[in-house]
């Protein structure tokens, strides 16, 4: 007879490898163009397959059963709502950047680029997914090895393409070493690399003689994945490679590995900080280490972005900016109400939904910027917008929209973010392990927030208060086209009416 924890576990792996399905297809898909790279597609062909399979993803996702009766401490990867979440918002997102990345690329590099592009797009579903460390870096890295070859494929001859790639080689390697040498002590510490049995192990262990252990490696695992979501000081690579790299790339970099940055951290220690009240030395110390970064990442990269005129280097250092409010979501977690309490904001529902507006307002910015972008007059200044609004009206309303919403104005999703972000700092008691300090990081947000507004009004005075030397601008068939409305339309919809993406992300972090 078999006994019941046997059939249990093997109940569990058969689940996890069913509730995976969709990121399988995505990568099954990569491979069959990596094969047809051999031969002579064209790039509507590689496109079009990219986009069939991302509608075959979504067909599996909704037709896959979520997991039953899973034994939470023995499966590397978890169908709860978090994973759920994350793989819509990766799927949307993969939909998005093939529409931008269209025209990027000749024929005979489309297919490896779409390929590369699906993998990314597989990897941040995994990272939602993951439940073991193993798995989770792997899942990183599924993000990170296809984006090196695709920062050198559009332009391959171009010097300043290449720097970014190796730039960008190098530092991500760096980081993985980070990662790696804080998950070693996270393994040693626990003595387990699943991450459910982690947290469940983690507090005690903490709370003794290991606590400065423990600090270590979240210390490692914050800096590896601080290069992630370009949190200060790990974000110097990120203007170079704005500024040298195929804006496609650059979209993408701005918005996938920042996702799985946070969703990672909000895996590994944002529901440990919720599940005790024990206010114990390695708690004090992180939040601490998280409130720093919070404070030192918004105010590095809005003083940066006040000193840049070209605009891709501005943006670099706004990403840099929304990384540091981010930050305060998972800061003020270890002093909130208990799980359940639909009644307050949690930072790990605020911080979810500020990701999907950051991507919707960044990757949108991009688009624009491409989309005027010609071979013979390239779009690197931001004086290079000037008049904009006589040239092209139509693209100069969508990127005073984006603008609007990066500095926080009513009726754009950005405002809804920083709102919930800001509110859910202030909301905190006098209570340890930080008392006001978290009113305090709230404080610097909103001052943060209006600095940024000068940089990002800036651009909005260019295009509309001087005038254009430039012949008009006439509204070209082109993919990218697509990608800039669906943005502008994700901007302004969850502006106006967030409840969808709240309530999604309250249930995502389980606290609705």
């Amino acid at each position: 007879m078999i006994p019941l924890a046997t059939t249990a576990i093997d109940s569990t792996l058969q689940q996890v490898f069913r509730s995976i399905l969709p990121e399988a297809s995505l990568i099954g898909t990569a491979c069959v163009l990596f094969v047809l790279s051999t031969f002579n597609v064209k790039r509507h062909t590689a496109g079009a397959i990219a986009l069939a399979a991302c509608g075959l993803a979504a067909l599996l996702h909704f037709c896959v059963d979520r997991p039953t009766g899973v034994v939470e401490t023995v499966a590397p990867a978890l169908g709860d709502h978090l994973a759920l979440f994350i793989r819509i918002t990766a799927l949307i997102t993969g939909v998005v950047l093939i529409l931008f990345c269209w025209d990027e690329t000749n024929s005979r590099r489309a297919c490896d680029y779409h390929a590369c592009l699906l993998c990314v797009i597989a990897g941040l579903s995994l990272v939602g997914a993951a439940n073991d460390l193993i798995f989770l870096f792997l899942a990183l890295e599924l993000i990170s090895i296809p984006t090196y070859v695709m920062l050198y494929l559009p332009k391959s001859q171009d010097s300043r393409a290449q720097e970014a790639a190796v730039k960008y080689f190098l530092l991500s390697i760096l980081s993985s070493a980070f990662l790696l040498f804080g998950f070693s002590y996270l393994y040693g510490l626990t003595g387990t690399t699943n991450i459910t049995a982690i947290l469940q192990i983690l507090p005690a262990v903490a709370a003794g003689d290991m606590a400065n252990m423990a600090l270590v490696a979240a210390v490692m695992i914050v800096a590896g994945l601080g290069f992630k979501v370009t949190a200060f000081p790990f974000h110097f690579y990120a203007p170079d490679v704005y500024q040298g790299a195929p804006l496609g790339v650059v979209s993408l970099l701005a918005f996938v590995p920042k996702v799985a940055g946070f969703v990672a951290l909000l895996r590994l220690f944002g529901t440990f900080c919720t599940m005790s009240a024990v206010d114990y030395t390695f708690t004090k110390q992180y939040m601490m280490l998280l409130w720093i970064l919070a404070a030192v990442t918004m105010t590095a990269g809005n003083v940066m972005a006040l000193l840049q005129n070209n605009i891709r280097r501005m943006l670099a250092y706004s990403g840099v900016a929304h990384a540091g409010y981010m930050l305060i979501g998972l800061a003020v977690l270890p002093s909130q109400t208990p799980r359940g309490d639909s009644a307050v904001i949690n930072g790990g529902d605020a911080v979810l939904f500020y990701l999907v507006a950051y991507g919707a307002m960044t990757i949108g910015a991009f688009g624009v910027i491409a989309y005027l972008s010609r071979p013979e007059r390239s779009i690197d200044a931001v004086d290079d917008l000037a008049g904009l609004h006589e040239t092209n009206p139509r693209m100069a309303l969508v990127m005073a929209l984006f603008m609007c919403s990066m500095i926080g104005l009513p009726l754009t999703a950005g405002f809804i973010g920083k709102f919930f972000l800001f509110l859910g700092a202030l909301a905190v008691k006098d209570t340890p392990p930080m008392g006001h300090l978290y009113q305090v990081l709230a404080l610097i947000g909103a001052v943060n927030a209006a600095i940024a507004a000068y940089y990002y009004l800036r651009v909005i005075s260019v295009m509309y208060l001087r005038g254009s030397f430039q012949p008009p601008i006439p509204l070209r068939p082109s993919p990218i086209l697509l990608a800039i409305f669906i943005c502008a339309f994700i901007t302004l919809f969850f502006g106006i009416y967030p409840a969808p993406i709240f309530n999604s992300s309250r249930i995502a972090f389980g606290t609705h």
